[in-house]
């Protein structure tokens, strides 16, 4: 191996390293780490679409496939913690035991929809909620 790439090898080593420190391992004030913090997050928000949409919490967090009416309230919230809490979309996915793909697409479904009036409310509503629940320290 040449000292070229020794160096370069000890970089990428590095850049692997800081991408590791800086997303998944990332220590927060409460003393717990990144997943702990989206895993709290991503209940809460299921608990909330639970409350609101009146829905076992059960029916939420269930990774079989299930009715329209379940899969769009987890859509909605798949969307509104990307959105409004700004987890990233793979965040998202393992805080909903779901893929990335799957969110995306939750994102893109609920943003169309949101040309109907009337669904918009809904969203404002449980964006406002989610507001409530996660940024409020943050003001």
């Amino acid at each position: 191996m040449t000292a070229l790439q020794t160096i370069q090898s000890e970089n990428q080593n590095k850049t692997r390293t800081n991408l590791l420190d800086s997303r998944e391992f990332r220590t927060f004030p409460h003393g717990g780490c990144r997943e702990d913090e989206v895993r709290e997050i991503c209940e809460g928000m299921q608990d909330i679409l639970s409350a609101c949409f009146s829905m076992p919490g059960k029916e939420i967090r269930s990774q079989e496939r299930c009715r329209n009416e379940v899969s769009r309230v987890r859509q909605i919230g798949m969307y509104v913690t990307h959105v409004v809490v700004g987890l990233t979309m793979l965040e998202v996915g393992r805080g909903f035991q779901r893929d990335r793909s799957t969110v995306a697409h939750a994102c893109h479904v609920i943003e169309d929809l949101r040309d109907d009036p009337a669904f918009e409310r809904v969203i404002h509503m449980v964006e406002k909620l989610a507001e409530i629940a996660f940024l409020r320290n943050e003001r």
